[in-house]
């Protein structure tokens, strides 16, 4: 055979090889550049490089009685609210994963509902449910005195609503660490005569150290960088943190003060990455290896107690999901805030403003649902294609990728949005075209912010796999297209549309990221929701704080329904 004839098929295999792996994890390293790379490295310039920068300006910064007050504040507030978060979502989570309750997926579903109503609109729903111009309470004849101050309008009301929002946080947290529990180790204390009580002191609860840990150290980065309660609460409060004051600087100098931003910005992230790592380095110290497999959790029988604890569960949970939700619709269906709820006042009429007549609604929901949906299927098809490469020759890539995917979710999401705003102020070279004020910055913060929300699914999915079905498929000559194509995405593909899923419903209400990347014409739902209750509009707040919580309420049900073809642990909820 001639030798031009023999190196063809060669020459096609290589080339056949360089547009495989290699092509893919080159396109996601030029993602993970623009994602990740570009806007934090801006930040670090900015911050320790630029004129004005360096030590003296970060000696300045904690030098300032507003900034030392601010940052103070939020790490208060943090590590409380963590705390509480830690007590009462580790207790439902010992509760509901280790008795014989009923209903353990819908007591489930009702504790996640708690983090996925965004902060403002908890916010929003608990002042318009405890404040003196409450419609519910004036209709329950236990309205605070008119003039009265809210009394969330507090370092305790920040702190509480805080904990509230984290509380689904440590329940997911204890929960999986539960389920990887082998139960050998229980029976083996309760044949030795061990009751419930001293098997959850002496067994569980030691071994359950390093979830707790793990727990509180990410309801801490979560307090430490939200927006939502601080803002609303807070600052008619007198309780200023600190993203609420780097908030507050850019809306009234703008982006001249990017330089003290880019400080403040690098001083909270570096509190934030601390913290995991302390949360890291404790938990490896802390933990016990076990021996044998996970296996089917424990039912410690609650005997006669158990309606009574059933009971008590869903009156908490009405509590603190219902009660604020229906004080919320109650003030959305009177004319003004405060005038008392009857046959004689109700009114849709917020409602059809928000939804018909009010141009920038309408704007803020086709924008968010188009930058929810936008970034659910990108986040999906990222997540897909790193998980692809986690098996191949190109896994260190991949696993770097999703290390700084994980960094950027561990940071507050106010850091992240100043980082896009430095990296992409300026025009683009080649194109000369800005990012800031178009809806592409609000798209990339949240591909940054969320794609490790998507990736977890995604890497539990690939774990699950033979990879006796990549082999085979490699020696009957299938390239690594095909493979990806054929194999690897349909089988990943339910994991990947729940990641999706996930990222919407984040996305859908998000306002933490788009505070302060927003302009006119790229208003989002959170934001417009935001600054209605921060102009006084309550009852336009209302409304469409209601249809956003009914939306995401309908997103959690089909994903739910999703979650029946889909293996344990991918649905959060779902046991």
């Amino acid at each position: 055979m001639p030798s031009d004839l023999r190196a063809a098929p060669a020459k096609a295999s290589g080339l056949r090889r360089l547009f495989g792996e290699p092509l893919l994890l080159t396109l996601l390293v030029l993602a993970a550049i623009g994602l990740f790379i570009l806007p934090l490295a801006a930040v670090g310039r900015l911050a320790l490089f630029a004129s004005g920068g360096g030590v003296d300006a970060f000696a300045a910064a904690l030098s300032s009685r507003s900034v030392q007050r601010a940052l103070w504040h939020s790490l208060e507030s943090a590590a409380l609210s963590a705390a509480l978060a830690v007590v009462v979502g580790g207790g439902l989570g010992l509760l509901i994963g280790l008795s014989d309750l009923r209903g353990r997926v819908a007591l489930s579903f009702a504790i996640l509902m708690l983090m996925m109503i965004p902060p403002h609109v908890t916010a929003i729903a608990w002042m318009q449910m405890l404040g003196p111009s409450s419609v519910l309470l004036q209709m329950l004849g236990t309205a605070p005195p008119p003039g009265s101050t809210n009394p969330l309008y507090s370092r305790e009301g920040v702190i509480a609503l805080l904990a509230l929002q984290q509380v689904p946080i440590v329940y997911l947290t204890l929960r999986a660490a539960l389920r990887a529990l082998p139960r050998d180790l229980a029976e083996a204390a309760r044949v030795n005569g061990a009751g419930p009580w001293l098997l959850l002191r002496r067994v569980i609860l030691p071994l359950m150290g390093p979830a707790f840990l793990a727990g509180f150290a990410l309801a801490f980065v979560a307090a430490l960088g939200n927006f939502g309660v601080p803002a609303l609460l807070g600052i008619p409060g007198r309780y200023v943190t600190l993203p609420v004051l780097m908030w507050q600087r850019l809306a009234s100098s703008g982006p001249s003060v990017l330089a003290d931003l880019a400080v403040l910005a690098t001083l909270i992230g570096g509190i934030a990455v601390l913290a995991v790592w302390a949360q890291m380095r404790l938990a490896r110290g802390w933990a016990v290896a076990l021996i044998g497999p996970a296996q089917q959790p424990l039912r410690l029988s609650l005997g006669r107690a158990r309606p009574l604890v059933e009971g008590g569960l869903w009156a908490l949970l009405a509590l603190l999901l219902l009660a604020p939700l229906l004080a919320m619709l109650a003030t959305a269906l009177v004319p003004t805030y405060g005038v008392p709820l009857n046959a004689a006042t109700a009114t849709l009429r917020h409602f059809h403003e928000v939804i018909f007549t009010q141009s920038v609604t309408a704007r803020a929901f086709a924008n968010s649902a188009g930058l929810a949906v936008l970034a659910g299927a990108l986040v999906a098809g990222l997540a897909l294609a790193t998980g692809a490469l986690l098996r191949g020759p190109a896994a260190a890539g991949a696993r770097g990728i999703a290390t700084l995917a994980e960094i950027a979710y561990a940071l507050p999401g106010l850091v992240i949005s100043i980082a896009f705003i430095i990296a992409f102020i300026k025009p683009l070279p080649l194109i000369g075209v800005s990012l800031y004020g178009t809806h592409a910055i609000i798209l990339g913060a949240y591909l940054a912010a969320f794609l490790a929300v998507g990736l977890k699914p995604v890497g539990v999915a690939f774990a699950a796999l033979d990879p006796a079905l990549q082999e085979a498929a490699r020696v009957s000559g299938a390239g690594f297209w095909r493979r990806f194509w054929r194999i690897d995405a349909p089988l990943a593909a339910p994991a990947a549309a729940s990641g999706a899923v996930l990222v919407m419903l984040t996305a859908w209400n998000e306002v933490t990221l788009s505070s302060i990347l927003w302009t006119r014409g790229t208003e989002t739902l959170g934001t417009v929701i935001f600054n209605y209750e921060d102009g006084g509009y309550s009852t336009l707040a209302a409304a469409m704080s209601v249809i956003s919580v009914l939306a995401t309420l309908l997103l959690m049900l089909a994903l739910h329904w999703l979650g029946r073809n889909l293996p344990p642990g991918i649905i959060p909820w779902r046991g």
